[in-house]
């Protein structure tokens, strides 16, 4: 066994990350569209944009996404491969 805890605490950070059902959300449909902006994910979960940008924040904070910037608009991508094949093994059976 490796006593090395240290060399966990990135992936125990992703995992807090991946904590919260909004989040995960968020990521799966960003997976599945490629990307998008706060306005397209707020009409889906049907949230308060206020509460969809703290999400995003907590995941970019985390490393997890991307957002990139046309004009006003920001389209966020998910940019860690570890989450793409987090969420993609935990929604195999609904594809």
């Amino acid at each position: 066994m490796d006593s090395n805890v240290n060399r966990y605490e990135q992936d125990a950070e992703l995992f807090k990350a991946l904590g919260h059902p909004v989040r995960l959300c968020i990521l799966r449909g960003l997976i599945d569209t490629r990307g998008c902006n706060v306005s397209h994910i707020q009409e889906c979960l049907e949230l308060p944009q206020s509460t969809v940008s703290q999400h995003l924040q907590k995941l970019k904070a985390a490393g997890l996404i991307e957002g990139h910037r046309s004009g006003t608009e920001i389209t966020y991508t998910v940019v860690n491969p570890k989450v793409i094949a987090i969420i993609s093994l935990l929604y195999i059976e609904e594809e």
